[in-house]
């Protein structure tokens, strides 16, 4: 009966709360949380400028490893935790096993007329009966508990591999965020001017894009095209509202945006910025370039409109892509009739071509040579 006492008292410490230290640790980790949240809200609120978008990328940096080192703890507290009650179960299985022979003696033997018989020392013998039979009763009791540390333990096992996964998940968006802070201050040369250059090229985009869609560009019919046929170049370098090479792909159905994912065929292609490739690409439509595909923006609030708010709060309304091997050919993803375009963007030209395909779609292409 005391060894019982003393491994229920062993599991009910395997079930405890973490140790005053780490527990500590953990209220630090989530007070620089908060902290860090704080500083990112204030940071969104301000001037959207170069030392202000390097204080941002500190910031998530900062609270991104936080997290890690929170990850981490919880990591080692429930490690900690599952040893314990791995020890806990062995220990309360060996006590039912040894609980469960003698009642099973008890069950073959008139437990009185045995011990009594048996024993020469009459109180001895009855208190055997005593203290056999309050385990008895305690076995369905054991089951129960016995039962429910195994669901626990399994809990505990489980949520350790959600927090592993959750680590290597922690670990590159980190490495993501440094990759960014460091491609920021490579394109701007950390110059404030530079900055801002690039965030005026970028809303003017925009605008020539919405323009574009609302028919307010310069088109000149071509004629039927079929898919699959080439239409057009990727300018290389940089051109109008463009800081490189890259085609620019629009799907539009009654002049609203759409995700191109949603109907180029599947595929694997290289995401510069990795939180941009949130989705996958489910269509039946063939691609705009060759093989390899490298994404250089994806749609909607990718890291540039997240980020650096280079729109103006706007999401980037296509998918910019270029061929990782330097074709610059441009095709049409479905049969319809192509138009080219031309419409003012940042002191220059911006030239597209604008395929009204036949099925209902209109799909644009920017950054080009006819």
């Amino acid at each position: 009966m005391r060894k019982w006492i003393v491994i229920f008292f062993l599991f009910v410490v395997a079930l405890g709360l973490a140790s005053p230290t780490r527990a500590d640790r953990l209220d630090e980790l989530n007070r620089q949380i908060e902290e860090y949240q704080r500083e990112l809200t204030r940071l969104v609120g301000e001037a959207n400028t170069l030392k202000n978008q390097i204080a941002s990328f500190d910031a998530q940096i900062n609270l991104t490893t936080v997290r890690i080192n929170q990850t981490e703890e919880q990591v080692k507290l429930l490690t900690d935790r599952i040893g314990q009650l791995e020890v806990s179960l062995s220990s309360l299985g060996e006590a039912f096993v040894s609980r469960a022979v003698e009642t099973y003696k008890m069950s073959r033997f008139n437990e009185a007329v045995v011990f009594v018989a048996s024993s020469d020392d009459l109180s001895e013998a009855f208190s055997r009966i005593y203290y056999l039979r309050k385990i008895q009763e305690a076995d369905r009791n054991l089951i129960g508990r016995l039962s429910g540390a195994k669901d626990t333990y399994n809990v505990q096992k489980d949520k350790l591999e959600e927090l592993k996964v959750q680590l290597e998940q922690q670990s590159k968006v980190l490495g993501a965020q440094k990759a960014a802070k460091a491609n920021l201050l490579e394109v701007t040369r950390n110059d404030e001017k530079r900055y801002q250059e690039l965030l005026a090229r970028a809303k003017a985009e925009i605008e020539a894009i919405q323009a574009i869609i609302a028919g307010k560009g310069e088109e000149t019919e071509v004629g039927k095209i079929g898919e699959g046929q080439r239409i057009a170049s990727v300018i290389p370098g940089v051109s109008a509202c463009s800081s490189g090479t890259h085609l620019h792909f629009e799907v539009v159905q009654n002049e609203a945006h759409t995700n191109p994912a949603s109907f180029l065929v599947p595929k694997v292609v290289i995401w510069d910025n990795a939180p941009d490739g949130q989705f996958d690409f489910t269509g039946g439509w063939q691609w705009p370039i060759n093989d390899p595909v490298r994404i250089t923006q994806g749609y909607g609030m990718t890291y540039y409109a997240a980020n650096l708010r280079y729109y103006g709060g706007l999401p980037h309304t296509g998918l910019d892509m270029v061929n990782n091997d330097g074709d610059l050919t441009v095709k049409a993803v479905k049969p319809g009739t192509l138009y080219r375009g031309a419409i003012g963007c940042g002191g220059g030209t911006l030239r597209y071509v604008h395929v009204d395909q036949d099925d209902g779609y209109d799909t644009y292409y920017l950054h080009v040579n006819y």
